[in-house]
């Protein structure tokens, strides 16, 4: 990751760019691929992934470099409770957009960055700026308020921004690189995903090879259409500054947004309107103050270079 005062470069803000992109255009995708039920659009998500992974460790020459991770037991630990979160976050934004509630899955990725701050407090012991405390209690009176509007807790929201902030805290924790963490993650879940669909295919309920080669392709292509979007981003990671990723991460969620309200037409009562503007206004604070205090942090290190 970049700590350098350098300027962003173009090709990395386009690298970043694609990926969130890409991210905020998945509530098009997993609706083609119904028939599937959400549980089995999973399975084929994972055992694809770990597929497309495995091609790619070959072509990079870093088998090597996963296999050492493996023989580490912190680190497999760590990698084993990622797979498993983030099973959970795929099949909970799958089953979100393919039953309607697009406008509350982007709710749990706005919340995400304020999660991600929470966990930094609860288990990394660090220490929250001032502002950061404002935009944190903003963000739980938005979840208060909307709780209220829905008539429950936003449970989608909420296991889709929790799972996503252990999914973090674990690849921080784990610290490997993307392609490595991803096929260890993959593989610790895949014996149950490929299970399940052997499963699916004995009791003639799946739905692979039985609704057409098309269909078949589109299940197929879920390992790359997961791995594009982590490989841009990692890109994107050495090329851009932490500020310029934290804007971009954004993307995915306004994209889904609208999707939810002007393409699929979800309700948006005032009152969740007035939830998620709560949650807009803890955002902006936050990537305001973090800026502030990057410009900060810089100047006082080019001054203390001088």
């Amino acid at each position: 990751m970049r700590t350098d005062c350098r300027p962003d470069s173009a090709d990395g803000l386009a690298l970043g760019a694609g990926a969130y992109l890409l991210w905020g255009l998945f509530p098009l995708y997993w609706p083609l691929l119904e028939p599937s039920s959400p549980a089995e659009i999973l399975a084929h998500r994972i055992v694809w992934s770990l597929l497309t992974v495995v091609v790619l460790l070959l072509l990079t020459r870093r088998v090597g470099q996963a296999l050492q991770v493996v023989r580490d037991r912190r680190r497999l630990a760590y990698l084993a409770v990622g797979g498993a979160v983030v099973a959970l976050n795929w099949g909970t934004y799958i089953y979100a957009v393919n039953t309607g509630h697009v406008v509350e899955s982007s709710l749990g990725y706005f919340i995400n960055p304020l999660v991600t701050i929470a966990f930094g407090v609860l288990f990394l012991r660090e220490r929250p700026r001032p502002v950061q405390w404002l935009a944190l209690a903003i963000a739980a009176a938005a979840v208060v308020e909307l709780t209220w509007e829905y008539g429950r807790v936003p449970f989608i929201a909420l296991t889709l921004a929790l799972t996503f902030g252990v999914y973090g805290l674990m690849k921080k924790k784990a610290d490997v690189g993307s392609i490595e963490g991803l096929a260890v993650e993959t593989a610790t879940i895949a014996p149950f995903a490929l299970g399940y669909l052997v499963f699916l295919a004995a009791t003639g309920a799946s739905t692979f090879g039985t609704d057409g080669v098309g269909h078949a392709l589109l299940l197929a292509s879920t390992g790359l259409v997961t791995a594009l979007p982590l490989l841009l981003f990692g890109a994107a990671a050495t090329r851009l500054s932490l500020t310029a990723l934290g804007l971009l991460q954004y993307l995915a969620p306004i994209l889904q947004f609208a999707f939810g309200v002007l393409l699929f037409k979800e309700e948006m009562s005032p009152g969740r309107w007035i939830g998620f503007a709560l949650v807009w206004l803890a955002l902006v604070i936050i990537t305001v103050e973090a800026a502030r205090h990057r410009r900060r942090t810089l100047k006082a290190a080019a001054e203390n270079v001088v």
